[in-house]
């Protein structure tokens, strides 16, 4: 049986599998660093239960969202999450692959495009012992250079990709954007100040130019653990990561 829980201090409804796959920080994070804006046609690619969607279409009203999942059981469950929140005439979810999406994931289709790839590569480290927790946290088939082509090829030129990911794989990440993308900004998630960034979010613009720029981080936590006030207005109330 699912759990319902709860994000961006109540204003979200989330029906999640009890076991499993369960939404931490990070697409909480992620829907908040999508510069949409009313009436825009977003995508999001690896939808999961839906959090990050689900987050931006709260956050923005009048923006259109579509999530991509490859998992139908966790589609479903995001799709009852939006009509939870009243969500379901603006939040589309989808259950299909995106090496092969479905008919609705057009090329140059939308405007802005996010995404939070699996963050192990199959051969490094242990994957978790549930099947449908491995599958969203370690790369299958679509490993992360395909996570991103996806995601340049279904945003239309002047929209934005972001992606968040390990800071550790940040390299490969800007390889991969070489060329497809431009104005390339880079935001470290700080566990606690004096600390690396342990998580990264790209953005980038379709047929923009420059080079990538670090931007200054996000401190999540303070040196007790709690969470510091720039991220809480985040996490409870909405606000936006400014790059």
């Amino acid at each position: 049986m699912p759990t319902e829980d709860s994000l961006l201090g109540g204003r979200v409804r989330l029906l999640q599998p009890e076991n499993g796959y369960r939404a931490a920080i990070d697409p909480v994070l992620l829907a908040a660093a999508v510069p949409a804006e009313k009436g825009d046609r977003v995508l999001e690619l690896g939808a999961g239960s839906g959090a990050a969607a689900l987050c931006l279409a709260t956050r923005i009203p009048g923006v259109q969202v579509t999530g991509l999942e490859i998992q139908a059981d966790l589609a479903a469950l995001a799709t009852g999450s939006a009509a939870l929140g009243g969500l379901q005439g603006r939040v589309t979810f989808l259950a299909g692959d995106l090496l092969c999406p479905p008919p609705d994931i057009t090329a140059g289709g939308f405007k802005h495009v996010f995404a939070n790839p699996p963050y192990q590569k199959a051969d490094h480290g242990h994957p978790p012992p549930h099947a449908a927790k491995a599958k969203a946290n370690v790369e299958g088939a679509a490993v992360l250079s395909h996570w991103i082509a996806a995601c340049v090829h279904a945003v239309h030129p002047g929209g934005s990709v972001t992606i968040i990911h390990r800071a550790d794989r940040l390299a490969e990440i800007l390889a991969a954007l070489t060329g497809k993308l431009g104005d390339i900004r880079v935001l470290p998630l700080l566990p606690k100040g004096g600390k690396p960034p342990k998580r990264v979010i790209v953005r980038g613009i379709k047929g923009a130019s420059g080079a990538p720029a670090t931007v200054a981080g996000l401190i999540l936590h303070e040196a007790d653990g709690t969470y510091t006030k720039a991220t809480e207005a985040v996490l409870r109330d909405g606000v936006a990561l400014r790059f």
